[in-house]
């Protein structure tokens, strides 16, 4: 997958000015008075931010699903009797369908 030179910029380069036509570092038009950043800068940050944005997106999927399926059972559990091998068995399968991506 090629770079997100957008994603990149927002990341390193926060509040800068800038504009990005297409997808190719070639469509940089750099508008900040700081340096503009090289492409091999911008390239060398993309696994990073890459990896960043997909543990977000696990996490937040994660989370989703801690609330409608987990959340209920642990409440019942302390209510009823303090066993919660049934939250902990469910928590783990929801981070085996759902494990976080590696860098």
């Amino acid at each position: 997958m090629s770079p997100d030179y957008a994603a990149v910029l927002t990341a390193i380069r926060p509040g800068a000015q800038w504009s990005l036509d297409g997808d190719d570092y070639a469509g940089l038009t750099w508008l900040d008075d700081s340096p503009k950043p090289t492409q091999a800068e911008l390239d060398a940050a993309w696994p990073t931010v890459q990896y960043e944005r997909d543990h977000a997106a696990v996490e937040a999927q994660r989370r989703a699903r801690y609330q409608t399926e987990t959340d209920g059972m642990f409440f019942a559990a302390q209510r009823e009797n303090g066993d919660l091998t049934g939250w902990v068995a469910a928590v783990d399968a929801i981070k085996a369908d759902l494990p976080y991506p590696t860098l």
